[in-house]
């Protein structure tokens, strides 16, 4: 499948950017109303893709059973605020968990984070079969992209090369996530290796016909309308709960 039919790129209120989203091709009659900084905007849901997922959480007892969600990478998904204060309720792993839960309340849902802050995506490929795998999940996250810089594009194209194919061979349903910003970067800098890595990440999620979440692309946005990265920040490089919200709805998308 080529990348035309893999995703549908979708007109933003930000700014007249689009934003990608894997998986499969959207339907258009399904729709969620966001409002950020307030601005409001409609966006589909990604269709298709978790939708044997979506299945099992709609099951009642006793048919239902334990859905498992990996949320595997650095200190952002691990819940580290204004280091060292670790708000893991506020991460937008448990966000997520508490939006499905919302959503499917019949459904038995674990959210198992196995990040680890100040790793890279090197450091958690080499301990992701007996550290992640080992958790049998039926969906899998993966955001390392904010630490990457340090080891280059080649390395973690390796890295998150080696996780992704673990993980499809064990039939997990995998969605990659690419950074949250990094206030001591530009941005709107479309030539930053940070900028360069979540390009390749896109690359990677088309590469393996998985998901993505491009959480880069929703803080850009918000920047191109105007708003301030400050206000969705807890320091210079870690998310406050609004910041958490914003890529935690992004995931729920696909729910």
């Amino acid at each position: 499948m080529g990348k035309a039919s893999r995703r549908t790129f979708i007109r933003s209120a930000f700014g007249g950017l689009s934003i990608p989203f894997a998986g499969q091709a959207f339907q258009p009659s399904n729709q969620t109303d966001l409002n950020i900084d307030g601005v409001s905007e409609v966006q589909p849901q990604p269709d298709g893709y978790l939708s044997a997922i979506r299945q099992e959480l709609e099951k009642q007892w006793p048919q239902n059973r334990l859905v498992n969600l990996v949320f595997h990478g650095h200190s952002v998904p691990a819940g580290y605020f204004k280091t060292p204060v670790v708000n893991m309720l506020e991460a937008y792993p448990f966000l997520v968990l508490k939006g499905l839960k919302d959503r499917y309340p019949h459904a038995v849902v674990n959210s198992i984070v196995t990040a680890i802050g100040g790793e890279d995506s090197r450091q958690g490929a080499a301990r992701f079969t007996h550290q992640v795998l080992c958790h049998r999940p039926d969906v899998l996250f993966i955001d390392y992209a904010l630490n990457d810089p340090r080891i280059g594009l080649e390395a973690a194209r390796e890295a998150w090369t080696q996780m992704i194919l673990a993980a499809l061979q064990q039939n997990v349903k995998v969605i990659l996530m690419t950074a949250t910003p990094d206030q001591r970067i530009d941005i709107t800098d479309k030539t930053s290796l940070l900028q360069q890595l979540c390009d390749q990440i896109d690359r990677l999620a088309d590469t393996h016909q998985v998901g993505i979440v491009d959480s880069y692309r929703l803080f850009q946005n918000i920047s191109a309308s105007g708003g301030k990265i400050a206000d969705h920040m807890s320091q210079v490089n870690h998310p406050n709960g609004k910041g958490h919200q914003l890529v935690a709805d992004a995931i729920l998308r696909y729910f």
